[in-house]
């Protein structure tokens, strides 16, 4: 019969004789067979014999069998890998991909495109805001929160929606003082822009710290504006000056065209070659009697 046949019949044994009131007069007999028995860690794993020779040990009253008991566990300890010493294995472990995922994140963020602030250097920013119990400001909280939440989470993300919403408020209320109209008005432009799925690089940008939650709080609509929207506002800008310098500038007076506002045939024109040298020029006209100004080709 081979070691851990032995042992498992030895065991079922002493099984029966774990409960105080039991007939432990072979106890010790088994044991000190176990003692002769070449029982190694796979045995132990095996046939779980340790807690079985533990319970016996609480139950009997016997001081030879609680001493031998006492003497096998002690024994077969030194067979069980030194739990403290994996810990430490698995902390030491842990630390290192730890470290090698900051440096990762590191690295992800030195090489990213610049913000629409200009700048792309993750933001260092204080700890965690007081708590409130103020219900307008836990909603407003959550909102912002629920617009940092839009679309996929980066993976470089400095720190989570909520605690990123927690500083954008509580900046914005740091600033004003009350939950006014101001206080609100501020809070919808946040977010609005975060939640604008033409403009996705803001929200990236406050999730990857390169835009502070101190500045987010204090942007204007042109700041968090997009790339694109910028440059379309820019050529709005730029075509009403245009407009306004050719119609106020000295043009030529006809009664040829009709403003389409009042009726009135008291008009002034200029043309300019606004496009390639081979298209039309483009006709700006100055209603004289209310103001009214347009332009066609």
């Amino acid at each position: 019969m081979g070691c851990e046949e032995e042992v498992l019949r030895i065991k079922k044994k002493l099984d029966k004789m774990t409960s105080s009131d039991s007939d432990q007069t072979q106890a010790l007999d088994l044991l000190k067979v176990l003692q002769g028995l070449p029982i190694n860690f796979q045995v132990l794993s095996k046939t779980r014999i340790g807690m079985t020779v533990n319970a016996l040990r609480k139950a009997s009253s016997d001081e030879e069998v609680i001493s031998t008991a006492k003497q096998l566990i002690k024994n077969w300890k030194k067979f069980v890998p030194d739990k403290k010493e994996d810990e430490d294995k698995d902390g030491k472990e842990e630390k290192k991909k730890e470290k090698e995922d900051k440096e990762k994140k590191s690295t992800s963020n030195g090489n990213s495109s610049s913000s629409s602030s200009g700048n792309s250097k993750p933001a260092s920013f204080p700890g965690t805001p007081p708590a409130t119990t103020d219900s307008l400001r836990l909603k407003c909280r959550e909102m912002i929160s629920n617009a940092l939440k839009v679309g996929e989470l980066p993976e470089d993300a400095i720190a989570s929606p909520e605690f990123l919403a927690e500083q954008i408020e509580a900046a914005i209320y740091q600033e004003f003082g009350n939950t006014d109209a101001a206080y609100k008005n501020r809070l919808r432009s946040r977010v609005y822009n975060l939640k604008d799925s033409k403009n996705p690089q803001l929200r990236e940008n406050v999730l990857r710290g390169a835009i502070p939650p101190q500045k987010m709080a204090v942007m204007t609509s042109d700041e968090m504006a997009s790339n694109e929207m910028k440059a379309l506002r820019e050529k709005f800008t730029k075509e009403a000056i245009d407009d306004h310098q050719l119609a106020v500038a000295q043009g030529t007076k006809t009664d040829l065209l009709k403003c389409g506002k009042c009726g009135q045939r008291n008009c002034t024109y200029n043309q300019m070659q606004t496009r390639s040298s081979d298209e039309p020029m483009t006709t700006f006209v100055l209603c004289n009697h209310c103001g009214n100004r347009w332009k066609f080709c």
